[in-house]
């Protein structure tokens, strides 16, 4: 029985752990980053009308090949600029993400992909889709 506790116990709080590290702002998965000794990728996207964004986060960022490299290597952050009212952030988070806008994405390009040292500095930038395959992009992320 005790050590039934244990595990959920553990396992809640694995799953916490997850929960907290989603909710980062951009300046925490920096600090987050430096702590780590980690690179950033930060993404522009729309998530509701942006098909390309949308297949960048199907076909990347949510594979298990990318969360298994990212978890070791990458602490990611997506600024989303969602149009539909339904799928609309809380206003610090659109705010947090205009301003991330203004210092890296001027051009408004969707989806925009930044590799990003701990200190903010862009290392390498995709200003579209991805070209390469899922594997050439993360050893791009190595390198």
């Amino acid at each position: 029985m005790k050590s039934k506790f244990i595990y959920l116990l553990l396992l809640f709080s694995m799953f916490a752990g997850a929960q907290e590290t989603a909710k980062l702002n951009f300046q925490q998965s920096l600090e987050k980053a430096k702590t780590e000794n980690k690179n950033v990728l930060l993404f522009f996207s729309g998530s509701d009308w942006c098909a390309p964004c949308v297949k960048f986060k199907k076909h990347f960022v949510e594979t298990d090949q990318f969360k298994t490299f990212s978890t070791e290597n990458l602490i990611v952050y997506n600024a989303d600029f969602p149009r539909l009212k339904k799928n609309q952030l809380p206003t610090e988070i659109t705010q947090e993400n205009e301003k991330l806008a203004e210092k890296y994405n001027n051009d408004g390009l969707f989806p925009l992909i930044l590799l990003m040292n701990n200190k903010g500095e862009v290392l390498k930038k995709w200003e579209h889709y991805p070209s390469e395959t899922l594997e050439d992009f993360i050893a791009k992320l190595k390198g």
